[in-house]
């Protein structure tokens, strides 16, 4: 008891100082006045009188904003020796409260909603944690640098995957443009200029740029997976690829290799997947794991594929992907890798057959004739080729209808290739007459 009254006749004395200090307009001796009652009530682990003088400092009449923020930026060190987890967390509330509104003092009241956040999910309540960290939209501070606010969206996206609210997930992502991870952060530290406000270090714990990069398309591959959109997820593996630590090392990038290709293989036809195929081809890293560059030459050859041969090749190497970095490559994987084989082999046949029976098609694609019917009805849905099914004569027509004005052109154009004939043949068969006119002269 003694103990307490002589701490509240110290801190009684401070208060009157900075009373004095506030009303004279002294900075200097505000703030310091602050910090020492901080500074008394922590030697004195008086947790709560601390809470209490940090919140009555800071409603004080016209109270100095440079004496809030340094109350603020002292009492943040103190959570860590708190010593259980409630006085940890009342004193965060506490210092959140005070910070709440207040621009000075924003970057703070970022870092605490973190480590709150963070105490939540260690107690399982990941919901509540994600709430929290969507209330602060860090992308408006203009004195918290770069990568932290990097840092800090990349934590709200993980938490919204967490919680599999996979909307919200997308809308933080795209809160991070890609290309701020091309940038080369030497360049980027100008002096600021005079009126301009100081970009704050980040903190020891905030990870590099290009660590930064390689948790932003973890997470991406996260998400893309929900939807099974491989395209996106080989482009995602193919950013990490392209990181210099990770091309350093093959014990990181054979995996990641790895997933571009089986997710190359994985994607949908299309302009995109293309030029990733070829591009991935021709890179000499590949020669490393021959049996993908040999998968890539077979789906990209116009020749049909026989799926149970590709499977039974792939087969281990396809299940052995659950036990490389990066897990599974999904449940539905193996259904449409089938499906692939099949859709390829559907345009090697359009492109060497302008007709066909229904039987045959089956029969090279190695499916019943209702299968192939449907694959191939899906492929004309989404305009991956054009196609005609004749069903009572069973004959699959490959060549696209001709508009009236393209047969008259075709028409005209082939008239035109004959008259030249008729012409170069009058030439030569004059020629050839005068050729033996004179021979019979002679």
């Amino acid at each position: 008891m003694e103990g307490d009254g002589k701490l509240e006749a110290q801190i009684e004395a401070l208060l009157n100082v900075e009373k004095q200090m506030r009303q004279a307009g002294d900075v200097a001796g505000t703030r310091k006045a602050a910090t020492d009652i901080l500074q008394l009530c922590l030697e004195s682990r008086a947790w709560k009188t601390l809470n209490e003088q940090i919140v009555l400092l800071s409603k004080r009449r016209g109270q100095l904003k440079q004496a809030v923020q340094a109350m603020v930026q002292q009492a943040m060190q103190y959570i860590d020796q708190t010593p259980d987890l409630d006085t940890k967390i009342e004193l965060i509330k506490t210092l959140n409260n005070v910070s709440a509104g207040k621009i000075y003092v924003e970057i703070e009241r970022a870092r605490l909603v973190k480590k709150l956040a963070k105490i939540k999910e260690e107690q399982g309540l990941i919901a509540e944690a994600a709430d929290l960290m969507q209330e602060v939209a860090v992308e408006t501070f203009g004195v918290m640098a770069k990568t932290e606010k990097i840092a800090f969206i990349l934590e709200q996206v993980r938490l919204c995957l967490d919680r599999k609210d996979y909307v919200r997930a997308q809308i933080l992502s795209r809160k991070i443009n890609p290309r701020v991870f091309e940038a080369d952060p030497s360049k980027e530290k100008k002096k600021p200029k005079e009126g301009e406000n100081v970009v704050e270090e980040p903190g020891a714990d905030i990870p590099s740029l290009l660590e930064l990069k390689q948790i932003y398309y973890q997470l991406m591959i996260r998400y893309y997976s929900h939807s099974n959109d491989y395209l996106e997820i080989c482009r995602c593996y193919k950013s990490i690829y392209e990181i210099p630590s990770v091309k350093e090392d093959p014990a990181q990038w054979i995996p990641v290799l790895r997933k571009i290709c089986w997710y190359l293989v994985l994607s949908p036809h299309d302009p995109m997947q293309s030029s990733l195929h070829n591009s991935t081809l021709e890179d000499k890293n590949l020669s490393e794991i021959p049996h993908f560059r040999l998968l890539l030459k077979q789906l990209i050859t116009m020749e049909v594929i026989q799926w149970t041969a590709l499977w039974n090749t792939f087969k281990d190497e396809f299940e052995n992907e659950k036990n490389m970095p990066g897990g599974t490559l999904g449940d539905k994987a193996a259904d449409d890798l089938k499906l692939r084989v099949t859709e390829h082999n559907i345009l090697v046949v359009s492109k060497y057959y302008s007709r066909i029976t229904l039987k045959r098609l089956a029969d090279l694609l190695c499916l019943s004739i209702q299968d192939a019917e449907k694959h191939l009805s899906e492929m004309v849905v989404s305009k991956a080729l054009v196609a005609k099914i004749d069903r009572p004569m069973g004959i699959v027509c490959f060549q696209p209808a001709k508009d009236s004005n393209d047969v008259l052109n075709s028409w005209a154009s082939n008239l035109e290739k004959l008259l030249d004939l008729v012409e170069k043949s009058c030439h030569q068969i004059h020629k050839e007459t005068m050729v033996h006119k004179a021979a019979l002269k002679a």
